[in-house]
């Protein structure tokens, strides 16, 4: 009988200690993923020679541009206008990250927008290259603005 409750108890230790060893495998390994899906890089800054000033810029270097009257959560650019201004886009749960302070916000269908100083942020399908500004002081509901740091 003794021998029967000291095997019990070795066997209740040993799956104490496995299940132990299971935990913190998959600690190790989540924790990390979770925290590389948490953040990412969307933004940089670059000169816009047109402008004589430096601006944001997406990653691929597109200048990065903002619309004087999308304040306070409020969204004009929708439907066929992010055809011609795509919004800056990251997945649900992602802190944008670039070389100045970014938010986020939720878009009206439900898209995650990155934002800086609470304004979101578009690229202009109008620059196809690198320091292009073309969509600066373009005027339709408001004005269309490169954002700068």
């Amino acid at each position: 009988m003794h021998q029967t409750r000291s095997k019990s108890r070795r066997r209740a230790r040993n799956v104490a200690a496995l299940m132990l060893a299971a935990i913190l495998v998959v600690s190790a390994v989540a924790v990390p993923m979770a925290l590389a899906r948490g953040s990412k890089t969307v933004a940089g800054k670059a000169a816009a020679p047109s402008l004589h000033k430096t601006v944001l810029t997406n990653t691929k270097g597109m200048t990065l541009y903002s619309l004087s009257v999308e304040k306070n959560g409020r969204f004009i650019c929708t439907g066929s206008c992010t055809k011609t201004w795509p919004p800056l886009l990251v997945a649900a749960g992602t802190k944008p990250k670039g070389p100045v302070t970014l938010g986020t916000i939720k878009r009206p269908e439900g898209k995650i927008q990155v934002t800086f100083k609470g304004l979101p942020l578009y690229t202009f399908d109008g620059d196809s290259k690198k320091g292009e500004a073309n969509g600066e002081g373009i005027k339709d509901v408001g004005t269309w603005h490169a954002v700068t740091p």
